[in-house]
């Protein structure tokens, strides 16, 4: 089963919390045990698994991700938008989340996010389910 999430962010750098979407997708597919994958086709944005409790952890990533690769180094690629590229190589593109019971099985404190390094833009994620036999 394939679907999709369609999401418009609104700055240059964010993560924004995906899982009730990915939750809800979950619950309409009728899977009850199984495998969720998710993927990002853009080269400036990823996908993170972490804390969503506390909004500050969201702030702390962003923050660093920005010192260790800021956007006004002396880089190659002249778009203007080169530090996005190496965050979204850092981060990475594709997760997969197990579904026990028709639902995500994460951690107490755990998230999905999609993280927007070169926004405001519009975005899509993947999402693939494969069911359990």
């Amino acid at each position: 089963m394939f679907f999709r999430i369609s999401l418009k962010s609104s700055k240059r750098e964010e993560l924004i919390d995906i899982t009730p979407e990915v939750r809800r997708i979950i619950r309409d597919s009728g899977v009850k045990y199984g495998v969720c994958f998710l993927y990002v086709p853009h080269t400036t944005s990823g996908i993170v698994i972490n804390e969503n409790a506390d909004p500050s952890v969201r702030s702390d990533i962003e923050d660093t991700l920005m010192k260790l690769v800021p956007k006004d180094a002396r880089y190659k690629h002249l778009e203007g938008n080169a530090d996005s590229h190496v965050k979204s190589s850092m981060v990475g593109n594709t997760t997969f989340v197990f579904i026990e019971n028709g639902d995500l099985v994460l951690g107490t404190w755990q998230g999905i996010f999609f993280a927007e390094f070169d926004g405001p833009r519009r975005r899509e994620v993947y999402i693939k389910i494969f069911k359990e036999v």
